[in-house]
């Protein structure tokens, strides 16, 4: 049995979860979020607690039990605190802006590059960094990924979109191996 799986996951203040007919919903200040259960696991709602079953020991129940607990425990977290990541712009000139609903960047290209939220998604702009939020872990990562993969960060010069506590490995130009070639 997964040892994640096997965690109860707590309910902070606020926080309403229901199980019906193979749907799993959950309530907050933020908002709320639902999602179909497979058919091999179990989720039975305590008073301030959520524990997640496989119904039977098969490989497939086993494999996903943890990561429906791990699921759900986003879910909740999401409608109680919700989520964000940050993306920083890095290169002269580069700069987003948002009006409304839309991003929009302008990051070296010839035109502009606009993008609108989907519904429960929110961008914000300060300086040259870049906030996704919502409610929903999943669709705010896949946003951010959208976004970081418009223009992903190049290794010379670091230029391009990265993650805000991303690494980007750099490689020495062409002048720096010549250099080392010639000593």
């Amino acid at each position: 049995m997964s040892r994640i799986g096997k965690l109860p996951v707590s309910l902070s203040e606020g926080v309403k979860v229901s199980v019906s007919d193979g749907v799993i919903k959950v309530e907050g200040s933020k908002g709320h979020l639902e999602r179909r259960l497979p058919r091999v696991i179990e989720v039975e709602v305590k008073e301030n607690e959520v524990l997640v079953k496989p119904k039977s020991r098969t490989k497939t129940a086993r494999a996903i039990h943890g990561t429906w607990r791990s699921l759900i425990r986003n879910m909740v977290e999401g409608v109680s605190e919700g989520w964000q990541k940050k993306l920083e712009l890095v290169g002269t000139g580069y700069r987003a802006e948002t009006t409304g609903q839309e991003l929009t960047l302008t990051i070296g290209f010839s035109h502009t590059v606009k993008m609108e939220a989907p519904e429960g998604i929110s961008f914000s702009v300060e300086k040259n960094i870049v906030t996704v939020e919502g409610i929903d872990k999943e669709l705010v990562g896949r946003i951010a990924d959208k976004i970081r993969a418009i223009r992903p960060p190049e290794p010379y010069k670091g230029k391009g979109i990265k993650y805000i506590d991303e690494v980007v490995r750099r490689k020495p130009g062409k002048a720096a191996k010549a250099q080392a070639g010639a000593a």
